[in-house]
């Protein structure tokens, strides 16, 4: 009975040392790792665990071009070669056998002073006369804005843009408005002397004479007008029609955009 007694009271104190030497292993770990092992699913930890957002980033779309990134310069250069490339074309298309007098955006009628003329001779039967009259004015435009382009050119590579950012942020138009107001008047004066050879080349001077010369003598007026100034006139005006054809195209299509000034400077307004 007393082994018995001497056997529990020693596992007892087994047991007891055994239950105190796990509390100082749990004690340490606890101090060490901040695990504890009474409840190692809710570890306690001084350091602030840091959240991760996993939520995918969707990129945002490149925004349009900043004007701030073109510089006057470039934008005056873009919109001269958008002008050069208008006349170029311009040109060419009005240069062809009815360039002016099948376009009835450019065509030149008759002049304002002699539309009297034109109905009086009709009312004579002689509709055929005025209707050759009309033709050979445009046909004098078609020949002589072949020399167009050069004239053309020049003004634009010598015009000096003032205002290049508003121009470019304004209509469809505004480039080809900007050149018609500070080139018209040395365009026409180079441009005249090129008219009035090609009115003498078609042989529209002699069929206008001869076509007032008879309005005078049936009614006793006395009608005169100065072709070369209407058909010079008449000519530039045709030309800078085609300019501003060519730049709205250029400003609302990518696709005309050929080169790489274009493409920068009228991407850059596509916002606006």
């Amino acid at each position: 009975m007393r082994k018995n007694i001497l056997f529990a009271a020693a596992l007892l104190f087994s047991v007891s040392s055994q239950a105190q030497l796990l509390d100082i292993i749990k004690s340490t770990v606890k101090n060490k790792t901040g695990v504890d092992l009474d409840n190692p699913s809710k570890p306690k930890s001084s350091t602030t665990t840091t959240t991760t957002n996993t939520t995918p980033i969707t990129p945002t779309k490149a925004s349009p071009v900043n004007l701030g990134n073109l510089t006057s310069t470039q934008i005056s250069s873009g919109l001269k070669e958008a002008l050069s490339l208008g006349v170029t074309d311009g040109v060419k298309k009005l240069a062809l056998t009815d360039g002016f007098f099948k376009n009835e955006a450019v065509k030149i009628l008759m002049p304002e002073k002699l539309r009297k003329i034109d109905t009086t001779l009709r009312s004579l039967g002689m509709g055929s006369l005025a209707d050759e009259g009309v033709k050979l004015l445009n046909r004098a435009a078609e020949d002589a804005v072949t020399e167009a382009a050069p004239i053309f050119t020049k003004a634009i590579t010598s015009m000096t843009i003032t205002d290049a950012k508003n121009i470019l942020l304004s209509s469809d138009n505004a480039a080809t408005n900007y050149l018609q107001t500070k080139t018209q008047s040395q365009l026409f004066t180079a441009f005249q002397p090129k008219v009035k050879a090609s009115l003498g080349k078609v042989g529209a001077d002699t069929v206008w004479k001869n076509l007032i010369s008879k309005y005078n003598t049936f009614t006793g007026q006395s009608v005169t007008t100065d072709l070369n100034e209407y058909v010079t006139t008449e000519t530039i005006n045709g030309v800078f029609k085609m300019v501003a054809d060519k730049e709205s195209g250029i400003r609302n299509s990518p696709a005309m955009r050929t080169t790489s000034i274009l493409q920068k400077v009228f991407g850059a307004q596509d916002g606006k």
